[in-house]
């Protein structure tokens, strides 16, 4: 067993309340190798490049980042303003062009005449994202599309976007932002261990909470107060959303009959999800490599 010793400690144990963590089951070598970046070619966790159209419209984040790359094709490309954010103008277009799972954020234009880009988080999500992956570059005030971004619009080419926008997002942005900066980064540092996790621990609908639980590895800032679950609040944030704007998760509300305002947030993988990743790692006490 991974770290048994950490399972141990008192603080640990109160924290887990009596879950084991999915992780565990590894062993030392593929848990040390799941902390690496995917890599095409070695490595114990592989995303898959060669998904269909179909496939690709399933991932909220691949669809409307081709919407944003034709976007940005036209013309000057789209207008910036001085803070590097995408004008008013371009907000407001996006708005009526994307289509994101989070409903509250697509309607976010019901309520205000005029909205600055960070505050339509699915547009400045996928906007950095593309940037990140340099498929989008910003040259005289505008937003231009790569000559990479122009080949990867074209339909046979588009079939590594999922892969390559998610490979950037997990493993190079710093998703903090999503989670207020509260754990400093993790558990998205954490990342291929998470993610092998959740293809283990995430078949059937599971709160948010068990799922921090079972793929998680508990650092000092979620065991030192515990007064509230603020690893729950930083897994989703950074790791369960992202993974739903990309069609790897599905998210589903209960009421909680204790509470009147408070709702249960349910989470289990998509068929997407094990057509995209794939895992080979050994378990404890296992001959052979398993997924």
């Amino acid at each position: 067993m991974v770290a048994p010793g950490m399972l141990q400690n008192p603080s640990v144990r109160t924290w887990l309340a009596g879950v084991e963590p999915a992780w565990t089951l590894l062993d030392q070598a593929s848990f040390s190798a799941l902390h690496e970046p995917p890599s095409p070619v070695a490595g114990p966790i592989r995303l898959a490049a060669d998904l269909a159209q179909e496939e690709i419209r399933q991932s909220a984040v691949a669809r409307n980042a081709l919407i944003l790359l034709r976007a940005a094709a036209t013309r000057s490309g789209l207008k910036m303003t001085a803070a590097s954010n995408l004008a008013r103008s371009v907000v407001a277009e996006m708005c009526n062009l994307f289509i994101w799972p989070d409903p509250d954020q697509v309607g976010a234009f019901q309520f205000h005449k005029v909205i600055n880009e960070p505050d339509f988080l699915p547009l400045y999500f996928v906007r950095n994202v593309l940037q990140a992956a340099t498929l989008l570059r910003k040259q005289k005030g505008h937003l231009k599309i790569s000559p990479a971004g122009r080949r990867m619009m074209e339909e046979p080419n588009s079939s590594p976007l999922q892969a390559l926008l998610f490979h950037v997002t997990m493993w190079h942005l710093d998703l903090g932002y999503l989670s207020r900066g509260l754990l400093h980064g993790w558990p998205q540092h954490d990342a291929g261990i998470v993610l092998w996790s959740l293809s283990v621990a995430a078949t059937d609908w599971e709160p948010r909470e068990r799922l921090s639980r079972l793929c998680t590895i508990p650092i000092i800032g979620v065991l030192d107060d515990q007064s509230w679950d603020k690893a729950s609040f930083a897994m989703e944030a950074q790791i369960l959303r992202p993974l739903v704007w990309f069609g790897l998760l599905e998210h589903r509300e209960e009421n909680i009959d204790s509470d009147h305002f408070g709702r249960r947030h349910l989470y289990r993988k998509t068929g997407l999800f094990d057509r995209f990743l794939s895992f080979k790692v050994t378990l404890e006490n296992d001959s052979g490599p398993r997924h």
